[in-house]
């Protein structure tokens, strides 16, 4: 009897470890299948539910810029992500807001904040809890907001939201679609997010505003100036 106990245990177990492995094989061919085989998007004749990745050093400029030459009812309704320490982003973003609610017909918008990954001058040590805590509470985020586009720009802030994004995208919860336009400020180099999000394949489109960057990472979209 005994015997037989354990005999029934070592099947189980080698059951449970072939399943175990089984899934971690599909969850990576789900991932290598969204970051090699995506292809544009299909054509949309509905507005899609929008989040936005606003930041400090100009970001929120080029972003509103660009926002400024947008259709507001095909990107609506729109969510704003700015940084809990970043006290401009929020009201720039509420002041477009009302002026474009004035000139055009009027689309739904909110704003909401995030916890920074990492604040300047923090050590890199202290800044793995402060990442972590942003990520998780990114997670949370877009999977409340469900957007179908997350466009970004470039701040820190942008990497947790487009991680979150992209891994619910990987196991088949949204099909959320992540567009990155790289500043125009960027010329010949990638920044720092536009690097991350191009060589781990999260972005389904990265537009760059200078022909030379686009030969320089030829899976880059040139849109030449976009504002």
């Amino acid at each position: 009897m005994e015997m037989q106990v354990v005999t029934n245990l070592h099947t189980g177990v080698l059951w449970g470890a072939g399943f175990l492995v089984a899934g971690v094989l599909l969850l990576a061919l789900r991932m290598l299948y969204v970051m090699f085989r995506r292809g544009p998007a299909p054509a949309r004749t509905k507005p899609a539910k929008t989040l936005i990745v606003l930041g400090s050093g100009g970001h929120t400029a080029e972003m509103l810029m660009l926002m400024d030459s947008l259709d507001k009812a095909r990107y609506s309704p729109r969510s704003y992500v700015v940084a809990a320490t970043d006290p401009m982003s929020g009201p720039k973003a509420l002041a477009r807001e009302r002026l474009w609610q004035k000139k055009d017909s009027p689309t739904g918008f909110r704003i909401q904040q995030i916890p920074r990954s990492r604040e300047v001058g923090q050590s890199y040590i202290t800044s793995v809890a402060t990442t972590l805590y942003s990520l998780v509470f990114a997670f949370g985020l877009v999977l409340r907001e469900a957007p179908e586009l997350v466009l970004v720009n470039g701040p820190g802030t942008c990497i947790p939201i487009c991680a979150a994004a992209f891994v619910y995208r990987v196991l088949g919860l949204t099909r959320t679609q992540i567009v990155y336009v790289e500043s125009i400020a960027r010329t010949r180099r990638f920044s720092l997010s536009a690097k991350l999000l191009y060589h781990l394949r999260m972005a389904d489109l990265l537009f760059v505003q200078w022909e030379q960057l686009a030969r320089t990472y030829p899976r880059a979209v040139y849109a030449g100036r976009l504002y």
